[in-house]
C-alpha cells in the first residue's frame, strides 16, 4: 500500500509539471493514464500494482 500512495504522489506531481510545460508527449500520456489507474483503483489498478511492484523489486534485487 505504501508503494501505491508514494507512486500516486509521483505521477501526480510529474502529470502536474507536464501538464503546466504545455508538453503534449507519449510519456505525458503514460503519465497521465498511469496516475488515472492507481488513483481511481479500478479493475485494472491491481495488475498495474503487481507489475509496479514486481518491477520495483526486480531493480532492488540488481
Amino acid at each position: 500500500m505504501a508503494i501505491t500512495v508514494s507512486l500516486v504522489a509521483l505521477f501526480g506531481l510529474v502529470l502536474f509539471f507536464l501538464l503546466r510545460s504545455h508538453s503534449l508527449t507519449p510519456s505525458a500520456a503514460f503519465t497521465a493514464a498511469g496516475f488515472g489507474f492507481f488513483l481511481a483503483s479500478t479493475g485494472a489498478a491491481e495488475p498495474i500494482n503487481q507489475l509496479t511492484t514486481d518491477l520495483i523489486t526486480a531493480i532492488s534485487n540488481l
